[in-house]
């Protein structure tokens, strides 16, 4: 799970079909050329592992200035490569937020808004969700608060329409309003127990009415339903607590809390916002530019350039780039290829020539003479 170099694996896979092509047609074997690429990608392996260079975690600084090298390398073909500076901070930032042990991609959340400039992008240390559908009412709740308590649901709090086919017999008028005070009297229970635990912050995945809105809001209490999936979980996981399938017997251990929790305008969205998450490392970045497929591009950049800082800290190997590596296990290779007998060395000749391409390309990307470089090296 590398998450980046696609272009580098697309066009080596290409280079190899390429060179072996001759051979195939020349009625080699598919066994022996099988067998000479394993015995050269083992030696190719074995080389890079001599080469690389371990990076030991005992400066923080220095490690980094490492992971930010790493994720300014990984932005420099992409299109945000003029603003590297300011988001290769932003993603090193979101990565070393997260649990170091597990180091889960999925708990750096990205949310794109369009408007504004690309530096207007914000790295919040948390969880933040835009703004639910909400009913009359909503304005009234309060909008801020400093260690809430908060309760996340998975209950519906609204009356419901009678489902089409259904059908209640009554004798007497009063029965019939002995039913409608039934529907009342239960939306009336699950709110007034959701006010018993002393939540003030009260999340759910399915809606919450007006009615339930209103009632919150006069207890000051701050309610958003409809909150997607990913993102309810994303606040469990952070908060702690856990979601909720009922009103009945919550307690203090299934509420979760934060240093801050807000609701915030972010061009021309709103959003609400926990940081100080004391469970778990999760974090959001909020992107910010011109056109919608520009922001989708910034982000698929940024979560190449986050997997390739979270590789960096799972594996403290690194190896040096911009072809150099390529070159010199062409090199080694070739050498090998010399001490061999019979169609072996071909085999590996041709795996050494393929490893070429990448020094080649990056020198026509640059605009440089890629057959005089290469001799160079």
């Amino acid at each position: 799970k590398v998450g980046d170099g696609t272009t580098s694996v697309t066009l080596l896979a290409a280079e190899f079909l390429k060179e072996i092509k001759q051979y195939i047609e020349e009625g080699v074997s598919p066994q022996t050329i099988i067998k000479g690429f394993r015995k050269a990608s083992v030696l190719a392996i074995n080389k890079v592992k001599e080469m690389a260079v371990t990076i030991e975690r005992k400066n923080p600084e220095e490690f980094r200035d490492l992971l930010e090298k790493c994720a300014s390398t990984s932005m420099n073909s992409k299109l945000i490569h003029s603003h590297k500076d300011f988001f290769k901070k932003m993603v090193v930032d979101a990565v070393l937020y997260l649990d170091q042990e597990e180091l889960s991609e999925k708990m750096i959340g990205i949310k794109k808004i369009p408007g504004g400039g690309m530096q207007d992008s914000v790295f919040v240390d948390g969880v933040a969700f835009k703004k639910t559908f909400s009913y009359a009412g909503f304005e009234q709740q309060p909008k801020k608060f400093k260690q809430p308590k908060i309760l996340c649901l998975n209950v519906e709090l609204e009356l419901k329409a009678e489902k089409d086919n259904a059908e209640v017999r009554i004798d007497a008028v009063q029965d019939y309003q002995s039913i409608v005070d039934a529907e009342w009297s239960i939306i009336y229970d699950k709110l007034e127990k959701i006010v018993a635990t002393g939540a003030k912050v009260v999340l759910s995945r399915l809606p919450i009415g007006d009615l339930a809105t209103q009632y919150f809001a006069d207890r000051d209490i701050f309610c958003a339903g409809r909150v997607p999936n990913e993102d309810l979980n994303r606040v469990v996981k952070a908060v702690g607590g856990s979601v909720q399938s009922s009103v009945n017997d919550i307690h203090a251990n299934h509420l979760g809390t934060c240093d801050f929790f807000e609701e915030k305008q972010v061009g021309s969205e709103r959003y609400n916002m926990f940081q100080g998450c004391p469970q778990a490392k999760t974090c959001t970045l909020l992107l910010r530019g011109g056109a919608e497929q520009f922001i989708a591009e910034v982000e698929r950049s940024l979560h190449d350039a986050i997997m390739i800082v979270r590789r960096a800290i799972k594996n403290k190997s690194v190896v040096a780039g911009g072809g150099a590596t390529e070159i010199e296990l062409s090199k080694y290779l070739r050498d090998y290829s010399k001490t061999v007998e019979g169609k072996q060395q071909m085999i590996i000749a041709a795996f050494a020539k393929a490893l070429e391409v990448i020094p080649r390309q990056l020198c026509n990307n640059a605009g440089f003479d890629a057959t005089d470089i290469l001799n160079q090296l």
